[in-house]
């Protein structure tokens, strides 16, 4: 449970809270020593330009559009500083309506499906993003001030809002903002969405912060690296984790296998009913189960778990015998063992400890685990040979009935080759 939260915390905080704390303690007004003052004021447009060609780069329309949502509210703040608190003077108009629509915009962004900036979808989120400055300009015209001031108009009391500058629909707009995005990252774990909740929460900080004389600029900067280096972390998952279980991938298991020496272990782990299960309910059930199974794999002892491919799990062991590994692979096969698993309805899974009650909805699901055994003797042991030897293993684990760790038989110390049995394995299987 800890390492969990821990694990909770880690994701949600870097980097954005650490972005969000030295903006925070550094960036107002006097908080950093005169000589840094000039590269801090150029962070605008190192961020721009860096987000710009970063998003180009992936297609990452999301990026590119937060941060021109960004650049105007600062070149708006730039050109119409705030006047003060009066609602129908042009500047405070100005203000108003820019920090309503900057959470609001962040919020749509979030939503939105990743494109091209060159794809319809996008030129058409830019020409709307376009459309909002000429729309706040035509609101602070004088002949428009009874509409701005109808759109202000306040409709909880004063008293609550009394502590910031900001209009209570601004104030509600970042609320209700923040809240949704934490919701997504509840339940997606996807950084961009702590990246996003960081990000707004530093604009936030950055508009209230003008009643004490903070520059909004520096705190939008702010954002607009967070979103950056989220992206950068968020493009790292997708290249080396497996998007279903947050597991290592495919290319950081090639690389870690590139880094071994001539002693080391891998095992195959596999869900002895998941194809039941896939069969039986959807694919959607056998997901989960990975899903569920994931950390508990992750947890095994000194090995590291990858999912490559398919509907097994490689765990690397490096410098490690047979022997060092077979306990702390029983241990996670006892851990799948003891754990309760329940279908609700017909599409959900849901996992506990052999203690937890179930509804009148749940239905048990027996689920064990079969792990395979291959061992690195020497140079001539190539990780394809023992990768092909733990799927050996694998197979005649389940054949026994499953619920079991096993290992290659040896027989006076030299190794007891058999014939390969089972289904015939696709080549990235063999991880060569």
């Amino acid at each position: 449970m800890w390492s969990g939260l821990r694990q909770l915390f880690v994701a949600s905080f870097i980097p954005g809270g650490l972005v969000f704390l030295a903006a925070f303690a550094f960036l107002p007004p006097h908080g950093l020593p005169e000589w840094v003052q000039g590269p801090v004021s150029a962070l605008p447009v190192i961020v721009l330009a860096f987000g710009v060609v970063f998003g180009w780069y992936f297609a990452s329309s999301r990026l590119i559009l937060s941060l021109l949502i960004l650049s105007l509210a600062e070149y708006s703040l730039y050109v119409f500083p705030p006047a003060g608190q009066d609602q129908s003077r042009p500047l405070d108009i100005v203000f108003a309506f820019t920090t309503l629509l900057l959470p609001l915009n962040l919020l749509a962004l979030s939503l939105i499906k990743e494109d091209t900036l060159s794809a319809g979808r996008s030129l058409m989120r830019l020409t709307l993003i376009l459309l909002q400055p000429l729309l706040v300009l035509w609101l602070s015209r004088p002949h428009q001030a009874e509409l701005a001031l109808a759109l202000q108009q306040p409709f909880l009391s004063a008293t609550f809002f009394s502590w910031t500058r900001l209009s209570q629909q601004a104030v509600i707009a970042f609320a209700g903002t923040i809240a949704l995005l934490l919701g997504r990252f509840a339940v997606n774990r996807d950084p961009l969405d702590a990246g996003a909740v960081w990000a707004v929460l530093a604009v936030f900080v950055g508009f209230h912060g003008l009643q004490y004389g903070w520059a909004p600029i520096n705190f939008l900067s702010a954002a607009g690296l967070t979103l950056f280096l989220t992206h950068v972390q968020s493009s790292y998952r997708h290249t080396y984790r497996d998007m279903l279980t947050g597991l290592p991938g495919k290319p950081a298991y090639d690389e870690a296998v590139a880094a071994l020496g001539e002693r080391y272990v891998i095992a195959i782990a596999g869900i002895d009913q998941l194809k039941l299960y896939s069969n039986q309910y959807g694919k959607s059930v056998g997901e989960q189960l990975l899903r569920l199974v994931a950390p508990k794999l992750a947890a095994a002892g000194s090995g590291t778990a990858y999912r490559i491919v398919g509907e097994e799990f490689t765990i690397l062991f490096p410098n490690k015998r047979t022997r060092d590994v077979l306990a702390p692979l029983e241990e996670v096969r006892k851990a799948i063992e003891r754990t309760a698993f329940f279908l609700r309805g017909r599409d959900r899974v849901w996992a506990g400890d052999t203690t937890a009650t179930p509804t009148s909805r749940d239905q048990a699901l027996t689920v064990t685990l079969s792990i395979g055994v291959g061992e690195s003797a020497g140079a001539q042991d190539t990780p394809p040979l023992v990768t092909k030897t733990a799927y050996r293993t694998l197979y005649e684990a389940k054949g026994e009935g499953g619920n079991q760790v096993k290992r290659e038989a040896t027989t006076a110390g030299v190794k007891k080759v058999a014939h390969t049995s089972g289904r015939m394995m696709a080549y990235n299987e063999l991880g060569v």
